[in-house]
């Protein structure tokens, strides 16, 4: 099944600094139908103003990976850790044992990213942080394994779930296919660009929930950005 998520109908959050749409229930959107798709809980749009961002707040046992489409964000932390990643990058927090981290955009134009978070299937790990470079070459016309906990995906960044952050750049007309399996469940989005998804047509920034879906075919209505992440079947994630 795939259940379409227009851009146009999430959940929606506005101040002088943040633009944001949520994908499922967060914060103040609340959807009992839009609780999460397995372990990922979360998968935010945000558009975040220049010089502005998000204070130092704290974490524990969850795994943010944060999807850089246009702009750049800078990270810092209680471990330690410092650094910027931009638009073709992706960055991966595992929460753990607890952290405290900021994310800011100290660039001169607006930044925007998706912002996901995977339940880890493993409490009380050591907290880290990591980014890549994945080079849009390597994504052109297939999926490509970013941040990954499954078996074979050695060059992603690692995850404490059975789970795959994947991304694909496809021209008019292209098309690429996923493998499930009835054991699994996916959620993606068009980062930008327009597709059909077994049929169902999406358009920029809309989501779909895919379930029971033994495989998908994507096909690029013109150039297109996907981020997909592949999770194990189940119900939603409850903390």
């Amino acid at each position: 099944m795939i259940d379409p998520r227009p851009y146009s109908k999430l959940g929606r959050f506005d101040n002088e600094w943040l633009n944001a749409r949520y994908h499922f229930s967060f914060s103040g959107f609340h959807d009992p139908k839009r609780m999460g798709q397995g372990p990922l809980i979360v998968w935010n749009n945000d558009r975040i103003r220049a010089g502005t961002g998000f204070d130092p707040h704290p974490h524990r046992d969850m795994e943010i990976i944060t999807y850089v489409m246009k702009g750049a964000i800078s990270h810092q932390d209680n471990i330690g850790n410092k650094g910027r990643t931009g638009a073709g990058q992706i960055q991966v927090m595992s929460a753990g044992t607890g952290i405290v981290h900021a994310e800011h955009n100290l660039e001169g134009e607006e930044t925007e990213l998706f912002q996901i978070w995977i339940a880890p299937d493993k409490q009380g790990v050591k907290p880290r942080w990591e980014t890549l470079d994945f080079p849009t070459s390597e994504r052109n016309g297939k999926l490509l394994p970013l941040a990954s906990g499954r078996k074979g995906d050695d060059k992603a960044i690692p995850l404490y779930q059975d789970a795959a952050v994947y991304a694909a750049t496809l021209e008019p007309g292209e098309s690429v296919e996923h493998v499930m399996g009835k054991d699994r469940q996916a959620y993606l989005v068009l980062a930008k660009g327009s597709a059909e998804i077994n049929g169902t047509k999406l358009g920029p920034r809309d989501g779909a929930a895919v379930s029971d879906e033994e495989a998908l075919t994507i096909k690029a209505g013109e150039q297109t950005e996907i981020v997909l992440v592949d999770v194990p079947a189940g119900p939603a994630w409850r903390g």
